[in-house]
């Protein structure tokens, strides 16, 4: 069985621009969950403007409260909060949610810069409640969402040097692009499928920084691995305990292909049961403090 560390629902449909929800329902997903082996899901608000209406925490936590054994509720505050400042105390905020239940920070993805001070006070905040902190990530500011970084990841790094007990957990394109070296800039805002020639910044960064996690969802976290096969067996062996299944599902009926892709990859003997395992739920529930 999966625990998916990274998911959305919302109690009553959101529409997208067409006029067709753009997310599940609670109950949507649990089907969804069913048909695919997962046991429960961590719900991450989406808080930030700059792409989707905010959401907010209490709907998390109602779900949750609905369907205890299936979601895991998380909770999240736009670094821009209370007073659009750098001294901005969030920390009573976290505290708060952290106290009635939440395990988790995120989605953070407001279009700031990642060593932004506004971002770094929610840094602050978020390594002293001790609650882990998940990002989205963006290679532009203006008419994007996520935190903005450069080629290299260097203020990701950045971060990660300057919180070193804040567990930041990695996700979207503009990262995962950097498992490897970059053949074009264009590659960090799309899904590239030449093999991994040379390894980029996402091992680099890995073996440097022990608080540095990698969230496996979405298309991103997929591609990453199946881009190259030979070289996505040696990845996920080397860093399994860093590395974390999810899904990323916003439609009920979206693709997850990273759960055929780690069967396979147990099947075929690439990766151990033992492996398998941490990816798949132990290390969501280590991070978390899941009951097994």
């Amino acid at each position: 069985m999966f625990i998916d560390l990274h998911a959305h629902a919302y109690l009553d449909p959101y529409p997208g621009p067409d006029g067709n929800c753009v997310f599940s329902t609670p109950e949507q997903l649990i089907r969804r969950y069913d048909e695919l082996g997962v046991e429960k899901g961590c719900l991450l608000p989406i808080v930030n403007p700059e792409f989707y209406l905010p959401q907010s925490n209490e709907e998390i936590l109602r779900i949750a409260q609905k369907y205890p054994e299936r979601f895991v509720p998380y909770c999240n505050i736009d670094p821009r909060a209370i007073a659009n400042s750098p001294d901005s105390d969030l920390g009573y905020l976290l505290a708060y949610y952290r106290d009635r239940g939440c395990r988790g920070i995120g989605e953070v993805m407001p279009n700031l810069e990642f060593t932004d001070p506004l971002v770094w006070n929610l840094f602050k905040h978020a390594e002293r409640v001790q609650l882990p902190l998940t990002f989205d990530i963006s290679t532009r500011i203006g008419r994007a969402y996520g935190l903005y970084d450069d080629p290299g990841l260097p203020q990701l790094e950045a971060s990660l040097r300057a919180f070193p007990q804040l567990i930041i957990v990695c996700h979207g394109p503009a990262f995962w692009a950097e498992i490897s070296t970059l053949d074009s800039l264009d590659d960090r805002s799309s899904y590239p499928s030449y093999p991994i020639r040379e390894e980029g910044a996402v091992p680099r960064l890995l073996r440097r920084y022990p608080n540095m996690r990698c969230d496996l969802s979405a298309y991103s976290g997929y591609n990453a691995l199946a881009r190259d096969p030979d070289y996505a067996e040696a990845f996920l062996n080397e860093f399994a305990d860093r590395l974390l299944f999810g899904l990323d599902i916003c439609a009920h009926d979206q693709p997850a292909p990273i759960v055929d892709l780690l069967n396979s990859m147990k099947a075929e003997g690439k990766i151990s049961s033992f492996v398998f395992d941490k990816i798949a739920q132990k290390n969501a529930i280590d991070l978390l403090g899941l009951e097994p």
